[in-house]
C-alpha cells in the first residue's frame, strides 16, 4: 500500500479523486492548497502526488519543485485544463512523472497512479540492487554475487579455504560459476602474486592431453618440432586449474596421480625429473564419488583431489540472489553497448524469479545480454526475454491461483462476492486483466465493466 496526497482547490474533485485511490487500496492524504501539501510532506511519507497545476499562491509547478527537492523519490502527477498541456509538458521536464487533461477517466487515472508507483517501486528495487552490489565491492570474493544463505555459506567456506595448501575440488552443475570459485580461491591464496593456469580437459583430446599438463622434448612424437614446458610448469608458484576432471583418460589419471603423490613429472620423451610447484583445484559437474564406483575414475586419485569439496549451488537454491545478478549483468552488457538501460521492469523481475534456470547463472548471463540487445528504451521488459522464461512464470501464476482461497461470510452480497473473486485473481496475476479473465473464464472486457464504477468520469 502506497501513501498518495491527492492535492486540489476544487473540492468535487478532490474527493472523487479520493474515491478511485482509495478503492485501489492505497492510503490517501487531502490537501486544498500548496501550503497543505508542502506541510503533509514535512509530516509523512508520501510516495505520489496527484495535483492541479493552477492553485492558489503556490502553483502545482512550485509545488513540484519543492516536493521533488524536499523528497527526490516522490513521485508526481499532474492535471490541468485541456487548453494548459504546454504548460504540464513544462511540468514534466521539471521532473513530473506523467500528466492528466480534464476531464479525465477513472481508467485514465488509475492507469496513470498504477505507472507512476511503478516507476517508483522500480526505481527504489534498482537502489536496493545497487546498494547491495556495492556493499560486496570491498569484500575478498566481491566477484561472486549473492545474498542468499547458501551461497553464503560457500563462501564463507572459500575464504576459510584459500589460505591453505590443500587441494580443493571444485563440484557443481554447468554454469553454476565454479571457474569464478577457483579464481576467488587463487586470488584470496598466499600464491595469488603466481599465475592461475586453467585447462579444460574435455577440450583437449586425450593425446594431447599429456603433452600439455606435463610438457614434451622435440621429437617425443611426430609434430614435435622443439621442447614445450606443460601447464605445471608454467603455474610454478601459482595454481593449476582442472575443469571438467571427469573427462580424464585413465593412463593421465595416473600420471595425475603420481604428481599428487610426490610433486613430481617427466616431460614426454625425457627421464629428468621435474619438481611441480603449484597448487591442485579441480572441478566437475558430474558426480565424482559415482565416476569411481563406477569404474572411471580412480579411487586414489578422488581421495588426493578431495582433500577440501567445495559445492557450489545452482541457481534454483539461490533464493532472492536472481535480481542481483541480473542487474549486474545488465550494467555490464548495457556500458558493453552503450545503452542507456537502467534496470529491469518489476514485471521483468518477477517473471526471472518464477524460472527455475536449468542453465544457471550462465543461462541468465546470456538472458540479459540477449535482453539488452533487444531493449530499446530505459527498462528490460517481459517482451524482451525468452518464451521459455515467460512459460514458466504463467505456469508458476496459474499454480499459485488455482491453491488460493477467498473466505467470505455467508450472506455476502454475490456481486461483493465477485468483486472479492475478481480483485484476487488480479493480484495473484500481477495485475494482468487478460490473464486474469483467462483464468476466471471471462471475456477481458468483463473484467474492466465488472471493476467499473456506475460513474466512469472525474471532472
Amino acid at each position: 500500500m502506497s501513501r498518495i496526497l491527492i492535492v486540489d482547490d476544487e473540492a468535487e474533485l478532490r474527493q472523487s479523486i479520493w474515491h478511485i485511490v482509495s478503492r485501489l487500496g492505497h492510503e490517501t492524504v487531502l490537501a486544498g492548497s500548496g501550503e497543505e501539501a508542502l506541510d503533509a510532506l514535512r509530516t509523512q511519507h508520501i510516495d505520489l502526488i496527484v495535483t492541479d497545476l493552477r492553485l492558489p499562491a503556490i502553483d502545482g509547478l512550485e509545488l513540484l519543485r519543492r516536493a521533488r527537492a524536499a523528497s527526490p523519490h516522490v513521485e508526481v502527477i499532474v492535471m490541468t485544463a485541456f487548453g494548459n498541456v504546454p504548460l504540464a509538458v513544462a511540468a514534466v521536464k521539471e521532473g513530473a512523472y506523467d500528466f492528466l487533461s480534464k476531464p479525465f477517466s477513472r481508467a485514465d487515472l488509475e492507469r496513470a497512479v498504477a505507472r507512476a508507483l511503478e516507476h517508483q517501486q522500480l526505481a527504489s528495487e534498482n537502489r536496493r540492487l545497487r546498494l547491495q552490489l556495492d556493499g560486496r565491492a570491498g569484500a575478498p570474493a566481491s566477484r561472486i554475487i549473492g545474498q542468499s544463505e547458501t551461497i553464503q555459506r560457500m563462501l564463507a567456506l572459500v575464504e576459510q579455504v584459500a589460505p591453505s595448501a590443500a587441494n580443493v575440488l571444485i563440484e557443481g552443475e554447468s554454469g553454476t560459476g565454479k571457474e569464478l570459485v577457483a579464481e576467488t580461491l587463487h586470488a584470496l591464496s598466499g600464491r595469488a602474486a603466481g599465475p592461475l593456469v586453467k585447462v579444460n580437459c574435455a577440450a583437449i583430446p586425450d593425446t594431447l592431453l599429456e603433452a600439455e599438463l606435463f610438457g614434451h622434448e622435440k621429437g617425443a612424437f611426430t609434430g614435435a618440432l622443439s621442447r614445450r614446458d606443460g601447464r605445471f610448469a608454467t603455474a610454478a608458484g601459482g595454481t593449476l586449474f582442472l575443469d571438467e576432471v571427469a573427462t580424464l583418460s585413465m593412463p593421465v589419471q595416473a600420471k595425475l596421480l603420481r604428481v599428487l603423490q610426490d610433486g613430481t613429472f617427466e616431460r614426454l620423451g625425457s627421464n629428468a625429473v621435474q619438481r611441480a610447484d603449484c597448487r591442485i583445484v579441480a572441478a566437475t559437474n558430474v558426480g565424482l564419488k559415482r565416476a569411481v564406483q563406477d569404474g572411471g575414475f580412480r579411487d586414489d586419485l578422488y581421495y588426493r583431489l578431495n582433500v577440501i569439496s567445495i559445492r557450489v549451488p545452482p541457481l534454483r537454491e539461490r533464493e532472492g540472489d536472481v535480481p542481483l545478478l541480473a542487474q549486474q549483468f545488465l550494467a555490464d552488457f548495457a556500458a558493453k553497448d552503450h545503452k542507456p538501460i537502467e534496470s529491469l521492469s518489476l514485471e521483468a523481475l518477477a517473471a526471472l524469479s518464477a524460472y527455475d534456470w536449468p542453465g544457471n547463472v550462465r543461462e541468465l548471463r546470456h538472458l540479459i545480454e540477449r535482453a539488452v540487445v533487444l531493449a530499446r528504451g530505459r527498462f528490460i521488459e517481459v517482451e524482451h526475454l525468452t518464451e521459455s522464461v515467460l512459460g514458466a512464470a504463467r505456469a508458476r501464476v496459474d499454480a499459485a491461483a488455482s491453491r488460493a482461497v477467498i473466505e467470505v461470510p455467508v450472506g455476502t452480497p454475490l456481486a461483493e462476492v465477485e468483486r472479492l473473486l475478481i480483485d484476487e485473481t488480479l493480484r495473484r496475476t500481477g495485475g494482468n486483466r487478460k490473464r486474469a479473465a483467462d483464468m476466471l473464464g471471462i471475456a477481458a472486457r468483463t473484467v474492466y465493466r465488472k471493476l467499473a464504477p456506475p460513474a466512469d468520469r472525474a471532472q
